[in-house]
């Protein structure tokens, strides 16, 4: 079978498609699949109307030996490529991991609506700006055009089912994840990185939605049970310097250190190294993050946004608390530090888990629907 991959990043670029395009390109040649990948970045320097149309007809021209046209996201590749495969006469398959015109609408245009509100509304309204709307409604067309949509949790095929694509042609399949293993004692990381005292350690693009500020204000309250505390965010982005001038408005200069943008290697170091890890966002489709952490065995407090249940059970794996609540948040950071016995039950149990993101079966349900 033969399927052209449409993909907005390709490595070198960095970003989920990129690593699943190449995750595809590696493993379905394994199961006698011929593999072509179409990256954007081909048609990128060119002008923006311009660069889809010519991304358009090198679909047409790449695509008329294969017998799946595979877009790995909704409006830059999606939109061209699912035209294309109309054209064509070829099956399109779909693949969404977020919703762009909800990121936009968050990090440019002051939103503040949850994903699942967001979702909901029509694009024809005028609750939101005319960038958002025609995001929205990009996003939804290139949806429309495809005959299965591929999405990495059931959080994801909620929300595009609220775009009001029927749920039937909405896939679930679970990302791969290969766990990483550190054979190393915590302390020799915690010597090679310097690191001292009660390690708290954050970690994401520094956005609204990655629940920071709520972090960074809890530190106060929390160095008052643990003076030895230390709050460490890896990551980069548009919120940096806020989140520096916040630390700084709490006198937690040195109480809080932001890392900076970390190589992968650097960062599951630091990971091991911590005694807990804090993830408080407000939405994730599928977070390859979480899995990292619970396969180095570090205990784990995130929240119940979005498909984090489905990686992480409260109580069993990691503690769950609702976005930004910052008691939830304290009082399951302190159960956790002052309860070794919790810690230790959540990690064990943890790194069993993630055995269930598994490689093989990614490629063996994502074949499955090819066949179908």
């Amino acid at each position: 079978m033969k399927i052209l991959i449409a993909t907005p990043l390709y490595p070198p670029e960095i970003g989920g498609p990129a690593t699943y395009a190449k995750f595809l390109e590696e493993n379905l040649p394994k199961k006698d699949f011929d593999i072509t990948v179409l990256p954007f970045s081909e048609v990128r320097w060119l002008p923006h109307v311009i660069r889809h149309a010519v991304y358009f007809f090198k679909v047409l021209r790449r695509g008329r030996n294969a017998d799946i046209i595979y877009a790995l996201d909704p409006l830059g590749v999606g939109v061209p490529a699912g035209l294309a495969a109309k054209l064509l006469g070829k099956r399109f398959f779909l693949r969404i991991a977020g919703d762009r015109a909800w990121e936009t609408a968050v990090q440019k245009f002051g939103v503040t609506d949850s994903l699942d509100d967001f979702s909901c509304y029509s694009f024809s309204l005028d609750k939101y700006s005319s960038t958002i709307r025609r995001l929205k409604s990009g996003q939804v067309f290139g949806a429309r055009l495809a005959e299965k949509i591929i999405v990495p949790s059931e959080y994801l095929k909620k929300i595009v089912s609220n775009w009001g694509i029927p749920k039937e042609k909405i896939r679930v399949i679970y990302n791969a994840f290969d766990p990483v293993f550190l054979d190393e004692e915590k302390n020799n990381f915690r010597q090679e990185l310097s690191l001292k005292g009660t390690v708290l350690l954050s970690a994401g693009r520094l956005v609204p939605w990655k629940g920071f500020e709520a972090l960074i204000r809890m530190m106060p309250r929390l160095l008052n049970e643990i003076p030895d505390a230390v709050l460490y965010i890896a990551g980069d982005g548009p919120e940096k310097n806020r989140l520096l001038e916040l630390s700084y408005e709490l006198r937690q200069r040195g109480k809080v250190v932001l890392l900076g943008a970390l190589p992968k290697e650097t960062l599951a170091r630091y990971i091991k190294a911590a005694d807990i890890f804090l993830l408080n966002t407000f939405y994730e489709g599928f977070s390859h993050q979480l899995l990292e952490v619970m396969s180095l065995g570090t205990p784990l407090v995130t929240t119940t946004a979005g498909g984090n249940p489905e990686l992480a059970e409260d109580g069993k794996d990691a503690l769950l608390v609702q976005y930004n609540n910052k008691e939830a948040l304290f009082r399951a950071t302190l159960r956790i530090l002052h309860e070794e016995g919790l810690a230790n039950s959540l990690s064990f149990r943890a790194r069993e888990k993630v055995w269930q993101f598994s490689k093989e079966r990614a490629v063996a349900d994502f074949i499955k629907e090819c066949k179908s």
